[in-house]
């Protein structure tokens, strides 16, 4: 089954955005690389009647990142970390006067190579508006992966360091999401 034209809505019903964040410097053994999933978000992708995709806009409620998995580590993750680690996030974010992020497409082509497309777009963070590029790649019918890199920085966040910095968390923090459109057929309107 073919995506049709008009526009799909998705969210966290059937579909998933996961940041994965890494840590770094001389104490990185002490820390965890996690797996943090939004789990309150939206999305609308429209289509046009040539079936390209020609807008779309996607809305994180950042009070809503869960901790789903941390490896690495000198122990394992525990659910005392895993709300410590949510309270520092919202903190670092500053989620009390920017609760959500956005993206807004503002460009759609085919990539260069190994098909699928490039998403130029605008993602909104912490009070800040950069430019960010989506590689999307089909995963099956109807199924779609979309993948970028945030900078902590360029959006004004001081990424998370502990130990007097000998532990902190990488800059860039790895985007996905995972949009499955099977069956949606797509509103007119």
């Amino acid at each position: 089954m073919a995506v049709h034209a008009g526009r799909h809505q998705f969210g966290t019903d059937s579909d998933r955005i996961i940041l994965r964040t890494s840590r770094d410097g001389m104490a990185a053994t002490a820390g965890h690389d996690l797996t943090i999933e939004a789990s309150r978000w939206s999305g609308v992708l429209t289509v046009g009647e040539d079936l390209a995709p020609s807008a779309l806009e996607v809305t994180i409620d950042l009070n809503a990142l869960v901790i789903r998995e941390g490896t690495g580590g000198i122990k394992p993750l525990s659910d005392r970390d895993r709300r410590e680690i949510s309270g520092t996030a919202r903190k670092l974010l500053r989620t009390d006067r920017y609760p959500e992020a956005t993206f807004t497409a503002t460009g759609f082509r085919p990539a260069a190579a190994g098909g699928g497309w490039e998403v130029d777009g605008t993602l909104t963070l912490a009070g800040a508006s950069r430019p960010l590029r989506l590689s999307v790649s089909q995963t099956g019918p109807d199924q779609y992966r979309a993948e970028g890199t945030v900078v902590q920085t360029a959006y004004g966040i001081k990424p998370y360091t502990a130990f007097l910095g000998a532990l902190k968390v990488r800059d860039a923090v790895g985007v996905a999401a995972t949009v499955d459109l099977t069956g949606r057929e797509g509103d007119p309107g």
